[in-house]
């Protein structure tokens, strides 16, 4: 180990024993009082963070890990999260469901041992995978609350078919997985639940599709090259963290709030965090609509067109970011304004705190830089953006060995 890494090393140790209390995710009601709660909290550690360092600054990782019996502690996970989607517990407080078949034969009488079987069951499950496997799905994936898919110790894959829907559903985390080249499916029957079966009509081929979900952490998966977007939140969908994933060519990467009309996603919060938007990618990373969004310490490495875009009044609290920008001079900005008159976009609130901008990537602000305009977007404290490469390097479907540190 040279000077420099054990340097970093330490400086990553240090930063984790310093790691701030994150605040509730809950819609709050006083902004100036939430703001006052960081800035209190911020060299208290949430979760003793540095006891276990593996130091890689990660707070969602450096919390699990670190341990080689991984696999007998997988519920732990389910108390790592960060972020407005920090309560999402998915299966924490019920058995565990190993997935041994991956075929998906029949979307209304699923096969027991499938993952289709699994998640539409009514009581709180952790699914996990037997072996390494490919699963094609006939239909979406309806998946019932209180439900983790666990793909740690396995090389799972969901492609090729239809992919994962989280509508009206609470507490989902999803972990581990490779998700890509979703396709539409629908105009079928699918059951979402042992007693309940209904009509779907035409999916838009999403690798996961939030539709008036709540309480939903979306972690080191690895998604690509679907029909639509790789995750997109709408109607009504709030609680979410989506982190540590690894997106690559693709798009319209990321879509949170479903019209500009549609006044409900005006409660909306998501944390977007430490995830890794790579190769082949476009636009949309995210693209916000109404709500409150927190994009902070992620890797921005390729867009073609903008990286975050937005209409009707988001709030967008950008922190702690490294953006690379394209070499083509027409697209260095980060953000793009969508169907609005500067003289209206001027007033939104959009902030940059932190950002790292490279190769002529730029950010262009709008409304005030107080912190109470902030306050509804800010679900963390950010690292500084010079330790985006440490906390990132690990994005995607991790490599998992039983006995050993994933």
């Amino acid at each position: 180990m040279t000077l420099l890494h054990l340097s970093l090393s330490l400086f990553s140790c240090l930063l984790l024993v310093l790691a701030p209390t994150f605040i509730d995710s809950a819609h709050v009601s006083d902004p100036e009082l939430v703001v006052q709660e960081v800035n209190q909290k911020i060299n208290a550690s949430r979760r003793n963070l540095g006891v276990l360092s593996c130091g890689t600054g990660n707070p969602i990782d450096d919390c699990w890990r670190c341990d080689r019996k991984w696999e007998k502690n997988r519920q732990r996970l389910a108390d790592c999260a960060i972020g407005f989607g920090k309560h999402a517990i998915g299966g924490r407080d019920g058995k565990i469901y190993v997935v041994t078949d991956p075929s998906d034969k029949d979307v209304v009488n699923p096969k027991p041992g499938t993952l289709r079987h699994a998640v539409i069951q009514d009581e709180p499950l952790w699914i996990i995978f037997a072996r390494d496997m490919v699963i094609k799905l006939k239909e979406e994936l309806l998946m019932n609350s209180f439900k983790t898919i666990d793909g740690r110790g396995a090389n799972v894959h969901i492609a090729g078919g239809a992919c994962i829907t989280v509508q009206y559903v609470t507490n989902i985390i999803i972990h581990g997985i490779n998700i890509h080249d979703c396709k539409k499916r629908g105009n079928a029957y699918v059951r979402d639940s042992p007693s309940h079966y209904g009509w779907r009509t035409a999916s838009d081929g999403d690798a996961v599709s939030i539709f008036g979900g709540s309480h939903v952490w979306v972690d080191h998966c690895s998604l690509s090259n679907c029909a639509d977007g790789l995750v997109d939140a709408i109607h009504g969908s709030t609680a979410i963290t989506i982190s540590n994933n690894y997106l690559t060519h693709h798009n319209k990467v990321m879509l949170l709030g479903h019209s500009d009309s549609y006044t409900r996603d005006k409660n909306m919060q998501v944390t977007i965090a430490f995830n890794h938007f790579g190769e082949g990618l476009v636009q949309r990373m995210p693209r916000c609509r109404h709500g409150y969004f927190h994009v902070v310490n992620n890797d921005y490495t390729h867009w073609q067109m903008y990286a975050i875009g937005g209409s009707a009044a988001p709030t967008i609290n950008s922190q702690g970011n490294r953006f690379l920008a394209p070499n083509d001079h027409v697209f260095k900005e980060v953000t793009k304004y969508e169907d609005a008159p500067q003289s209206k976009w001027k007033k939104w609130n959009w902030r940059s705190e932190g950002d790292l901008f490279l190769n002529g990537a730029f950010f262009t602000p709008a409304g005030g830089r107080a912190s109470s305009s902030y306050a509804k977007a800010s679900s963390l404290s950010a690292r500084p953006s010079s330790l985006v490469a440490s906390v990132t390097g690990n994005a995607g479907a991790l490599y998992c060995k039983k006995g050993s540190r994933c």
